[in-house]
């Protein structure tokens, strides 16, 4: 076979056909000199909240500082603690952390690498009482404030369950949508319309990426999108007067401009990954390797974005450097488990904790989903993959 080479993801050919209006935005932007929480903020919180299906949104710096301005604003901190996922982005842990509350791991299913509502009720059924009014962690003393799923690599995590057993037990539930912004349940319900509070995140090489960081949070609840809206201009409202302490976490309107372009094509974006990863499917299975490598599943029904394409590999790191070797990127997210970082050493994580996490982080590797690929690259891969399984 003739030597090919698929980057894991190539933004050129997107911004191609956009540059000329990006540009002019920007131009207009700049002869505005309104750079900061400008018309081009707000015309973009209004799209997002109408995409994401809810009520109120706002623009903020990161993905990361949604979800920190998230737990700011729901209170949460010393002597709380939040269930969440070890097998993640490390700001999912690392923003639980900043606010001085405990994060606690919980498993995933490990058919769609999300948090598992079985080990969420396992693990409060086990470990945790009711006193005062509050659910709390009977090894630590600490109250147990917020679940806070993340809908990893573009599949919405199973939310009915995990809302219900929020309601059960009077807990927030913050959604880590960084990866997964239009992804669907069932019934069409779209990620950050399910919880208190829904974070996404705009890095460049997400679904919808800016020209630098940002991200974006949402919320059904008036009163939490204005605490937020005051908590994202360090608690001054109005200028100057401060009755919170909140931080920087403003979106730039230089971002937004380019998102509001980016945005009417992401629908479009979305079905090209998706009819990526339906080649992938057929091809995987044409070429007899679904007995050699696990590929991702979709749950039925709902709407999978894509965001990356995950299979699961008998010797990845193997098959990895021959990918390479033959020109096709790839990537590992994410190769060490949130419990068995150094930094969180002090939660007394080990070995064997979470096996499905641990296990995904051992056999998992992201191949190229960017829906400007070709029919003849996706076959390229696939190609490379059998090779390396019947050598």
């Amino acid at each position: 076979m003739e030597r090919m080479t698929v980057p894991l993801l190539d933004l050129k050919p997107q911004y191609a056909p956009l540059k000329a209006e990006i540009m002019a935005a920007l131009e207009a932007v700049c002869d505005s000199q309104m750079f900061i929480l400008g018309p081009s903020v707000t015309a973009l919180e209004k799209a997002c909240g109408e995409y994401c299906q809810s009520a109120h949104s706002l623009g903020v710096s990161s993905g990361t500082d949604a979800l920190l301005l998230a737990l700011m604003a729901l209170d949460i901190g010393p002597e709380h603690e939040v269930l969440t996922s070890p097998y993640t982005f490390f700001a999912t842990g690392g923003t639980i952390a900043r606010v001085g509350a405990r994060p606690v791991w919980v498993d995933i299913d490990p058919n769609t690498f999300n948090l598992s509502p079985a080990a969420v009720q396992t693990f409060i059924d086990k470990q945790c009482e009711r006193s005062h009014g509050q659910l709390v962690n009977r090894a630590t003393g600490n109250a147990i404030k917020a679940i806070m799923p993340v809908h990893l690599y573009g599949q919405l995590a199973d939310m009915a369950p995990l809302v219900e057993i929020a309601r059960r037990y009077d807990l927030k539930v913050i959604e880590d949508a960084a990866q997964a912004i239009g992804s669907e349940a069932l019934h069409g319900k779209r990620a950050g319309s399910f919880g208190d509070i829904g974070c996404f995140s705009f890095f460049p090489t997400k679904n919808l990426g800016a020209f630098g960081d940002a991200g974006l949070c949402t919320t059904q609840d008036a009163e939490l999108a204005e605490r937020m809206r005051v908590l994202r201009v360090h608690g001054g409202k109005p200028k100057y007067y401060h009755g919170l302490i909140g931080g920087n976490f403003r979106i730039d309107e230089l971002q937004a401009a380019v998102l509001n372009i980016k945005l009417r094509h992401l629908d479009s974006w979305t079905r090209g990954r998706q009819r990526n990863a339906l080649f992938y499917e057929r091809a995987f299975t044409a070429a007899g390797l679904n007995g050699k490598v696990r590929i991702p599943q979709s749950q039925p029904g709902h709407r999978h974005v894509w965001n990356q394409y995950i299979i699961r590999a008998p010797r990845r790191d193997a098959l990895r450097d021959y990918l390479a070797e033959n020109g096709v990127g790839t990537e590992i997210y994410y190769p060490v488990p949130l419990h068995l970082q150094t930094c969180f050493a002090a939660l007394g994580g080990k070995p064997g904790d979470f096996p499905e996490s641990e296990r995904a982080a051992s056999e998992t590797l992201a191949l190229p989903i960017f829906s400007e690929l070709t029919e003849e690259q996706l076959a390229y891969v696939v190609a490379c993959i059998s090779a390396f399984y019947s050598s």
